[in-house]
């Protein structure tokens, strides 16, 4: 048997936001002796460890903050100068222009583009800077891969015809309902079985938008006393929202429960998922939640793609908090049943195997194509 075909995929990081769980869940279910994935990334990430035990090279060199825009680029080209990569794939967004100008110029031949959101974050500086990386994908880019089709329409405009939507596929066993791991979860965290538990899992930064999120706990625990939320995922606002928990009053009943390795599980003790994001290209988490059985109210913003039509995802708009809070009310009285049917989450293509077989499957004639 020959040596397995090497894709690089290009991240800032491996931690544990939505395309790199993506990738994780690819990787753990790819046959890593015919495909094995390494990953240019700029700063340590929590996957690294289990990357390397699979067979994965994580490389690392400065990114763009840290050197400037030449200083990124010399050390884009010369790491792809002094490897022999026959396919990149970059999760960067807009950014993803810059790493592909490089790859083409270091003569990689199949050099994939892949947008997992519908906007930019940052500033005017920060978004006109990508809004001109982003503007090399149309001639750089190979292929373009998006998480839902209003995702690719937001990075490759009139090409957005051209993508091939990976969906964020689960593994659907996992994230089933538990009556076990309910009670195990909450018996650890000391709430009780009659508490109205609401969950929330994203890092903390502006797209999540976590202000409104407290907001909206608070005028609803003003009417249902015995009720909980629970925040899991780590990032720059959090101290500021735990501040912001402190100015409502409501410290007591939000818990801080930093970046969870068990999800899976903690999704089992929530009642309901309460996730208010300005923008998403197609979050995982929501995927999870709805295979859990949780009702999921979102953002009317988010691609209506993310709706498993399992009748559990309902949308608000923003910034009214009249219409989340007596949403919530109506749910809180009417506890409904958590069980589904993961035969509806494979159907949709949400089947992390399949997915998983069908992108190797991809990648491997991608190779051939340019060997």
């Amino acid at each position: 048997m020959g040596r397995p075909l090497r894709v690089l995929h290009v991240v800032v990081n491996m931690n544990r936001g939505g395309a790199e769980t993506l990738l994780m869940n690819l990787y753990r279910n790819i046959d890593r002796t015919k495909v094995q994935f390494d990953f240019l990334t700029c700063k340590p990430g929590v996957f690294d460890s289990e990357i390397e035990d699979m067979g994965g090279i994580i490389h690392r060199i400065p990114y763009v903050t840290d050197v400037g825009h030449l200083g990124y680029k010399k050390a884009l080209v010369n790491f792809f100068e002094s490897q022999d990569y026959k396919i990149v794939h970059a999760h960067l967004d807009k950014m993803s222009g810059i790493v592909l100008q490089c790859a083409k110029r270091s003569g990689v031949p199949v050099r994939i583009a892949h947008s997992h959101n519908t906007r930019s974050e940052g500033g005017i500086v920060s978004k006109l800077y990508k809004s001109f990386a982003g503007s090399h994908i149309k001639k750089d880019a190979t292929h373009r891969f998006a998480c839902s089709h209003s995702a690719a329409e937001w990075l490759f405009g009139r090409q957005s015809n051209q993508t091939y939507v990976l969906k964020n596929g689960i593994d659907n066993r996992k994230f089933l309902y538990s009556s076990k791991d309910r009670r195990d979860v909450r018996a650890q965290l000391n709430i009780r079985d009659d508490t109205f538990v609401i969950g929330h899992v994203g890092r903390f930064n502006h797209q999540k938008n976590h202000e409104f999120l407290l907001e909206v706990f608070q005028q609803f625990s003003k009417v249902h006393g015995n009720t909980i939320l629970l925040l899991a995922g780590n990032g720059v606002l959090k101290k500021r929202m735990e501040m912001k928990s402190r100015e409502l009053g409501i410290h007591e009943h939000v818990n801080f429960l930093g970046v969870r390795e068990d999800v899976d599980k903690l999704l089992q003790a929530f009642d309901m998922f309460l996730f208010p994001s300005y923008h998403e290209g197609l979050p995982v988490t929501l995927i999870e939640a709805q295979n859990a059985g949780l009702p999921c109210f979102i953002t009317n913003t988010i691609t209506e793609e993310v709706d498993m039509e399992l009748g559990l995802v309902q949308q608000f708009p923003l910034p009214h908090h009249h219409e989340w809070v007596e949403a919530i009310k109506a749910l809180s009285v009417q506890r409904s049943s958590r069980l589904i049917d993961p035969a509806k989450l494979t159907q949709k293509g949400y089947d992390i195997q399949q997915t998983a077989i069908k992108t190797q499957n991809d990648y491997i004639q991608l190779g051939r194509e340019v060997s």
